[in-house]
């Protein structure tokens, strides 16, 4: 039988059977006399199943209870996969999915391979999101209610918001255990006493000290900010200067702040210069000090003016000058220009406003100089001044207490600069100011009283403990090094008689904190006969930083398993200054003194954002958002958004580069459905062939000595697309994975293995060699094509598994075992691991055919389609040779293996030789003449005649 005949032909003799029957002179041919005996496909498996219903018939299975047996009865090396918590606060977005699919694929591959995963998934619980969210639905402000009746709603908001979170997560089929009792949660009891141990230990390191630090503050929902939550917007900004003899001329966008002065900043590289105006009505003004560089750019404001001397910045650096609101206040002390790197000439007046309790850049730099002391800050709660302002401007000041600093006190400030005469000219302009993302209202930056952690001691040992992670994509390890090295302090939380607290809180809840006694939290020892408790000690009401919070998480793994860190941590590439920094930071600062310092992960893989299919952020606003939810489920127009169940979502997935950011859309998610779809039409056809587990029970399979040519090629592709999937599971490359395995489907086997193999799979008898052998690879290719796709599309790999095998037990549970080498085409594997080639490219391939008394239809078979073994081999070239014309030149090294002929006692031999031409720099085959650019086909495109 010619094994080689196309599917037109194959069709034509199923069609036409009666023909070779005997049946040649009949006029009246029955087409289909004979189709009873053609062993056409035959299955169950169906082609277009609803994908609701096989999720709802396979969950358990490859989820929940998968997690459970695996974690019993695997006796493989433990592999952790630490949870980042999501935050529990809404359905899921893509972006959600995306960092739980990814973690599900990796830890699926981990137990194909025999390890036991420990994977606890877990939520953030806290934060004024969910705090908010608890508000509204009471129909309550947070004034209204007291600390206590605020955290009882939140709780309850966040374990209502989990559950919906957990069924979701569930439908994306995320193997875990989802019960409560082996999730974690922040709010839980347990959690929270780690968390609160570590800061324990952070305290008896002595890392943590209390002071005023400036931070986002948004006066209408009273609560600070973390810099991401701020957006901007467009806000005037007025120019301003001090009224002295000799005046240091500045200017601010927040005049509000000028109550808080505590320096003037200069750059020390940068020339000022005395400017003495001339203007007639002007000659008895003060002079002014500003950057020589910004002179013309000020005219508008000096008026025209004479250079009378020049001063370095580092002069100035060390001078005092008088408190601009000293003429309401006397008796304020003096104040000093200090220096600033990041003073420029690019605008301004060259000359910085410093107030601490309001700007970053200005803490940082009186922090560094150690000029802090006591921050000067007249900003309440509201977001109005507070009486302290009187102490820099004096009784004046009363028109500014109670008054917001963003309405109606920048404007009276101003007015109070008109009457000291200090106001030298209101200009508005435009510029970026941040809001509150969740009022739409400004924000400003205020100092509160925090309690920090000093992180300069222990930055060194942080970024020591990262020299043994593995970062993917490697360059994410210059990211999280870089915001590590910038960090100096870390917002803390309360400092008392901490071991004793503790004991209080673990026995009877962290809510008695504020229901329970000062003097319950105070040892004895500590205590003052005949003064009141209430009167030394009060109950701090700080918040603990929620990235300390969530940061901690990585303590609960010591105490659960025993086990040092994590194998993986996996999150969005915005946790590198989050909470992939706050692990590390926590778990460096809490470690014994003179104990090496480990990080609390030995690896880091990070993900991009999900975006729309045009690159724009997915947004409710814009009407652009791709539910997951959507794509697993159906949409209300089923046209339009259809039901693709969870396996296309994951194999999209998995097909990206997601360490980067990947786009989304109707289009991309058709491409997905359609490369599940070719997979499963893949897998139906074999088996469609290949019989039930009975049938082939009886069958003898053909050993691989036994196979052809065709059969060995197959297998070799098989091998090869396993090592490259084996490679991309342990390079968390899923998208190689993906590749591979959609192009073996779809090219190797659909486009040619499955069209040459049809006409004896159908035609030829159930226990004939031929098809025998074709079962053989059939079998083999299901078994390693579903052990390969498994970890990215569950319910179908199950599905495949259960018609293969025709069992209930999860694919999981049978063991990834690799093919042998025996499956490579030997002297091409040979000659690569004695490291002679790097890619087949670099080898030719002789077959060296037998001098036969007989003709046989294999070496006609051969000698027919020479010009396709080098595609076969994926060499250079592919040559017949008959043994009697064999060259007597020696290449430099060679390999021989040989293999039998069908239906014939010779064998044939194949000799793999280093390719004799040159690397063609088109087409990097070994075809090129030497002193030619190109190899001849190349040269044909390129230069065609």
């Amino acid at each position: 039988m010619n094994v080689w005949a196309s599917s037109q032909r194959c069709r034509n003799r199923i069609q036409n059977y009666a023909f070779f029957s005997g049946m040649r002179h009949s006029s009246t041919v029955d087409n289909h006399a004979f189709a009873h005996s053609l062993l056409l496909p035959k299955t169950s498996f169906a082609l277009r199943p609803n994908p609701t219903e096989i999720e709802a018939r396979y969950r358990a299975r490859t989820c929940s209870d998968l997690y459970k047996w695996q974690s019993k009865n695997l006796e493989g090396p433990q592999f952790i996969l630490h949870d980042g918590p999501p935050y529990a606060n809404g359905d899921l977005h893509m972006g959600h999915a995306m960092n739980k699919i990814l973690k599900d694929i990796i830890n699926r591959s981990q137990v194909s391979r025999g390890c036991r995963v420990q994977y606890i998934p877990g939520w953030d619980c806290h934060g004024l999101p969910i705090e908010n969210k608890a508000l509204n639905e009471l129909g309550e402000d947070s004034a209204s209610l007291p600390p206590l009746a605020i955290r009882h709603a939140a709780h309850k908001t966040a374990l209502r918001q989990i559950d919906t979170q957990r069924d979701q997560f569930q439908r994306l089929g995320i193997m875990a255990d989802w019960s409560d009792e082996t999730t974690y949660r922040t709010i839980d009891h347990s959690y929270q006493m780690r968390q609160l141990r570590v800061f324990r230990d952070m305290v008896e390191n002595g890392l943590i000290y209390r002071r005023y630090r400036p931070v986002y503050f948004s006066p209408s929902s009273r609560s600070a900010l973390a810099e991401a939550e701020a957006r901007l917007q467009r806000r005037p900004c007025v120019a301003l200067g001090h009224n002295r003899p000799i005046q240091l001329l500045v200017w601010t966008t927040t005049p509000w702040t000028l109550t808080a002065n505590m320096g003037i900043a200069v750059h020390p590289d940068l020339v000022y210069v005395v400017l003495r105006r001339t203007s007639e009505e002007a000659h008895e003004l003060p002079l002014l000090i500003v950057a020589k560089d910004r002179v013309e750019a000020l005219t508008g404001i000096t008026g025209a003016a004479d250079i009378v001397a020049e001063v370095p910045g580092s002069e100035l650096v060390g001078s005092s000058y008088t408190p601009i609101f000293a003429s309401l206040c006397p008796g304020l002390p003096a104040l000093e220009i200090i220096p600033a790197p990041h003073v420029t000439a690019d605008s301004g007046t060259g000359l910085v406003h410093c107030a601490p309790a309001h700007g970053a850049e200005d803490y940082n730099i009186f922090r560094d100089l150690g000029l802090l002391g006591e921050i000067v800050c007249h900003v309440g709660n509201a977001g109005e001044f507070t009486s302290e302002v009187i102490e820099t401007v004096g009784e004046a000041g009363n028109v500014l207490v109670g008054e917001s600093v963003l309405d109606g006190g920048s404007r009276k400030v101003v007015a109070l600069l008109k009457e000291v005469g200090a106001l030298a000219k209101i200009q508005r302009i435009k510029h970026r100011y941040p809001y509150d993302w969740r009022t739409d209202k400004p924000i400003i930056m205020t100092a509160t009283s925090q309690w920090f952690a000093n992180l300069d001691d222990i930055k060194a040992d942080a970024l020591a403990a990262l020299e043994d992670v593995s970062f993917f994509p490697a360059i994410s390890r210059s990211r999280l090094t870089s915001f590590v090295q910038l960090r100096s302090e870390w917002p803390s939380s309360i400092h008392s008689p901490l071991e004793h607290i503790l004991s209080v809180l673990d026995k009877k809840g962290i809510e008695y904190w504020w229901e329970g006694p000062v003097e319950e939290f105070i040892p004895p020892a500590l205590q003052v006969d005949g003064v009141a408790v209430d009167e030394v000690w009060r109950k701090s009401t700080d918040t603990m930083d929620v990235w300390f919070d969530s940061g901690t998480a990585w303590s609960m793994l010591a105490e659960r398993k025993n086990c040092p860190r994590a194998d993986v941590c996996l999150e969005g590439s915005d946790q590198h200054r989050g909470w992939f920094q706050s692990q590390l930071l926590t778990a460096v600062a809490s470690s014994p003194p003179g104990q090496r310092k480990l990080s609390p992960y030995a690896t880091l893989i990070t993900h991009g954002m999900v975006l729309d299919q045009t690159g724009k952020k997915m947004s409710k606003s814009l009407g652009n958002v791709t539910s997951p939810m959507t794509v697993v489920n159906g949409g209300q127009d089923l046209k339009k958004e259809p039901v693709y169940g969870a396996d296309v979502l994951r194999f999209w997935i998995a097909s990206v580069d997601y360490w980067n950011d990947t786009y989304l859309g109707p289009v991309v998610l058709a491409q997905a459905a359609e490369g599940v779809r070719k997979i499963r039409n893949t897998a139906r056809f074999i088996l469609g062939n290949i019989g039930s587990v009975e049938t082939r029970a009886q069958m003898k399979r053909v050993l691989w000595s036994e196979m052809g040519l065709v059969e060995r090629y197959i297998m070799h592709e098989l091998r090869v697309l396993e090592q490259t999937a084996i490679e991309g599971y342990s390079q968390y490359n899923f998208a190689k994975v993906t590749v591979a395995l959609s192009n073996f489907a779809n090219v190797t086997l659909s486009s040619f293995y499955f069209d040459i193999s049809k006409d004896g799979l159908y035609a030829n008898a159930l226990d004939s060699f031929e098809r025998r052998a074709t079962v053989t690879v059939l079998e083999q290719v299901l078994t390693t094509m579903n052990s390969i796709m498994a970890p990215i599309v569950p319910y179908l790999a199950e599905e495949i598994h259960e018609a293969f095998n025709e069992t209930e037990s999860s694919i999981f549970m049978t063991k990834w075992k690799p093919l042998e080498s025996e499956w490579v085409l030997g002297g091409l594997e040979e000659a690569r691991g004695d490291k002679k080639i790097k890619s087949s490219l670099e080898a030719e391939v002789e077959l060296l055919l037998p001098d036969l008394e007989e003709p046989s239809p294999f070496i006609e078979l051969l000698q027919r389609e020479e010009n396709l073994l080098k595609t076969l081999f994926i060499t250079s070239d592919a040559t017949l040779i008959d043994e009697g014309s064999l060259g007597t030149t020696s290449p430099e090294w060679v390999y021989v293996s040989t293999m039998d002929i069908p239906s014939c006692e010779e064998d044939l031999t194949i000799r793999i030789r280093p390719a004799q031409l040159e690397k063609c720099s088109r087409c990097w085959t070994f075809t090129r003449v030497a002193s030619e650019p190109l190899c001849p086909r190349c040269t044909s495109v390129v230069h065609p005649t």
